[in-house]
């Protein structure tokens, strides 16, 4: 008795630290316990998860193995192993694994449990798009439960009328959340929209749940926004409390089920317009959450079904950059990077995937490999994202008959250095489980064209929609794998149908609307126009298309 009470008082203990972010504490902590009463399976899971939050992959692995050696019916480790094996390419049991937990994800949404698969990490698996829409509606819930438990009194809202552009309903007030005002990707592209909102029309008001990084990106937004306000330190009740008295009418969630989201804040209702843009690039599953603000391309119509949301299509590409306003240098030709600065081969035919490992599987491996072996003198250039996946990938490689000298992995490189070196490749190839979002958005900047595969899901089309709105995207979309495979090795060898594309890519950055930043800011407002023009005339929320020459902008006429 007396051990197992110790035991338990060290996992105690080694949640505490681990929740104030003091990790290795915590996994003194876990290792205690573990000593004093190895069976216990708990004090593995919980050992393997603060192993995976700072980066110790195979130590991760090895206890969340342990943990269900000794309780072979933990679903939450099952399913945490299964992403920590995919963030390190790790597919050696995938199929069986991914039967397994989809298994788990049915039973628990049968039983009304929190599924122990998270939205963000069943967006990159190839999950069926419905049992990825009631994940995130059973997570949709759950900040409802959050929510409920403040017991706020039903928000007054805003009165339904019309904006007349003089007076006191003068402007449109429109309200941005996000925990990633700092330096994180979603400021680095949407850096430049918050002032760009034109002031004549659209009162901004950005509330930021994360402490002021002290980043020019942060610095930034303070002072470009109209209205910037810190409400870290405050209780989501009073968030959502001051989001209503300062009356939005239109309420922007830019995190979705991202790190550092405050999701209860939108259960609460405080505006009568809720929408989901950039941050989560998939469906929220929520009854409170009114639209998703995407394109045609990504969110088709034909796929309505696996949203929850309203589909709000913008013309070209929802997803917004500022590569325009902060990254023109990247575009001078004097200050190009040479293959020789990175060690690259001068003589090779390098095709390059900047992604997160985790978004690779073993069909897109074998796919490259095969594309490998059909172009002579060809290499493919991978990041250590992480560097645990790079002895597997070659391993793979290795095994499927590619050339050690083919893979070639570099580190992480800073942002600017990134865009600039990968235009020292031929050739981009995405991933489809889940594509180059940011990336994809830099790779195109640097004027490096790419093949994509696009599936169902959201994550699966992004990349697609990047390349339509260059305006010279049409053959860089692939229809199937086979097709990707042979776009791939087409393009190798008919260097003058690559350079060709190239040039053309190169010559559109400045005027297609893919880099268009204020125009993309005019398109977003006329569907926040749109929005509450639907609302003051009584009707309920409904899918719609944004038109360049929309004359509901700034307000029906």
């Amino acid at each position: 008795y007396n051990i197992q009470t110790t035991a338990d008082g060290l996992v105690n203990r080694g949640n505490t630290y681990k929740e104030i972010g003091r990790v290795n504490e915590a996994i003194q902590d876990y290792l205690s316990a573990i000593s004093v009463q190895p069976n216990m399976a708990e004090a593995h899971a919980n050992l393997a998860l603060a192993y995976k939050d700072s980066g110790h992959m195979e130590a991760a692995i090895k206890s969340y193995k342990q943990a269900l050696m000794l309780r072979p019916d933990f679903p939450e480790v099952t399913c945490n192993l299964l992403h920590t094996l995919q963030c390190v390419c790790n597919w050696d049991d995938r199929k069986k694994l991914f039967i397994e937990v989809e298994g788990i994800l049915r039973r628990q949404i049968k039983m009304s449990a929190i599924p122990s698969v998270q939205p963000f990490h069943a967006i990159a698996y190839p999950l069926d798009p419905m049992l990825a829409l009631e994940i995130s509606r059973k997570y949709a819930a759950h900040c409802s439960v959050i929510a409920s438990r403040y017991s706020l009194p039903p928000f007054r809202h805003p009165s339904p009328l019309p904006i007349k552009g003089e007076g006191r309903n003068g402007r449109l007030r429109v309200g941005y959340v996000s925990s990633d005002f700092g330096n994180h990707p979603l400021s680095h592209l949407m850096g430049s929209v918050f002032g760009m909102h034109d002031r004549g029309n659209v009162e901004v008001f950005c509330y930021a749940l994360s402490p002021n990084d002290g980043t020019e990106w942060r610095l930034r937004i303070q002072s470009e926004a109209e209205h910037f306000l810190d409400v870290s330190p405050m209780s989501s009740d009073m968030i959502a409390r001051l989001i209503n008295e300062d009356q939005i009418q239109i309420l922007i969630n830019l995190n979705g089920y991202t790190k550092g989201a405050r999701n209860e804040i939108f259960a609460m209702q405080p505006a009568p317009i809720l929408v989901s843009y950039m941050g989560f690039p998939g469906t929220t599953g929520a009854t409170y959450i009114h639209y998703l603000v995407t394109d045609e391309f990504v969110s088709p119509m034909q796929y309505s079904l696996i949203y929850s949301e309203k589909l709000v299509h913008l013309p070209h590409c929802y997803f917004v950059n500022d590569y325009k306003q902060k990254n023109q240098d990247v575009l001078d030709p004097n200050c190009q990077h040479k293959r020789s600065d990175y060690g690259l081969p001068e003589d090779k035919f390098i095709f390059a995937c900047f992604n997160q490992l985790y978004k690779m599987d073993p069909e897109i491996f074998i796919t490259w490999c095969n594309i490998l072996k059909r172009v002579p003198n060809s290499a493919l250039w991978l990041l250590r994202f992480p560097a645990a996946g790079e002895m597997r990938l070659r391993a793979y490689a290795a095994a499927q008959g590619v050339q050690r000298d083919q893979i070639i992995f570099t580190d992480v490189a800073m942002k600017q250095e990134h865009i600039r070196r990968s235009a020292l490749a031929d050739l981009f190839l995405d991933t489809p489980l889940c594509n180059a979002h940011t990336t994809g958005t830099d790779i195109l900047w640097a004027g490096l064209p790419m093949v994509t595969l696009p599936l169902e899901k959201m994550a699966t089309r992004v990349a697609g929609s990047l390349c339509l709105a260059t305006g010279v995207g049409e053959e860089m979309i692939a229809s199937g794998m086979k097709e990707y495979e042979e776009k791939a090795v087409s393009l190798a060898l008919n260097r003058t149908k690559l350079q060709d594309l190239t040039n053309r890519l190169k010559a559109a950055r400045l005027t297609c609307p893919l880099f268009d930043t204020a125009r993309w800011v005019r398109n977003l407002e006329r569907s926040y126009f749109k929005m509450w023009n639907l609302y003051c005339s009584g009707q309920h929320p409904q899918p719609f298309k944004v038109n360049e020459s929309d004359s509901e902008f700034p307000f029906d006429r």
